[in-house]
């Protein structure tokens, strides 16, 4: 809902198109002035915020977050601190912190929701479908038996059954749990 309220100028907070607009704006939204052009980096330069930007786990090499637009409910985004464009620019100690990261984002997706499946992918470039070419991260998606349907095809919107912010609970909990 708040996503929906923020497509006509509001913060997604309920108030009116005319309000203060929030500082931390959405990369698809538009970034502050203050934005390095990559959400996640400035996620990564700003862990005072975490809670605010639902991100789960931190440690010195990377984060996992919830992505804020998912494609399915508790779908995951695993990035490195260091912002890169592709899974050759970083050298192989990073990669493995990386795996190490989306080694963890599944196993947390799997003791939180119990999915059916997973996917865990990265869109690299562009052309590949990256949303942010410039900062290189890996997708974890819990999947579920009919998770998808027609919606998406003909009404090109996506139903996602939980908030973001139970979800990050949810996360946060099986986190800690670990």
């Amino acid at each position: 809902m708040a996503y929906m309220e923020s497509l006509n100028g509001g913060d997604g907070d309920g108030d009116s198109p005319d309000s203060e607009p929030d500082k931390r704006v959405d990369p698809k939204r538009g970034k502050p002035a203050d934005s390095s052009g990559s959400f996640l980096l400035d996620y990564w330069r700003t862990p005072e915020d975490d809670e605010a930007n639902h991100v789960i786990v931190r440690n010195e090499h990377g984060m996992i977050l919830l992505n804020k637009y998912p494609y399915t409910n508790g779908h995951l985004l695993i990035a490195l601190g260091d912002a890169r464009p592709s899974l050759s620019n970083y050298e192989p100690a990073q990669r493995g912190e990386l795996w190490l990261l989306v080694e963890r984002a599944v196993a947390l997706c799997e003791k939180a929701l119990e999915p059916q499946g997973l996917n865990v992918g990265i869109n690299q470039g562009i052309a590949g479908g990256a949303g942010v070419p410039s900062h290189l991260h890996v997708h974890v998606m819990p999947r579920w038996v009919g998770d998808t349907n027609f919606i998406s095809t003909v009404g090109g919107v996506r139903v996602i059954p939980s908030a973001l912010e139970m979800m990050y609970e949810r996360y946060v909990k099986a986190a800690n749990d670990q």
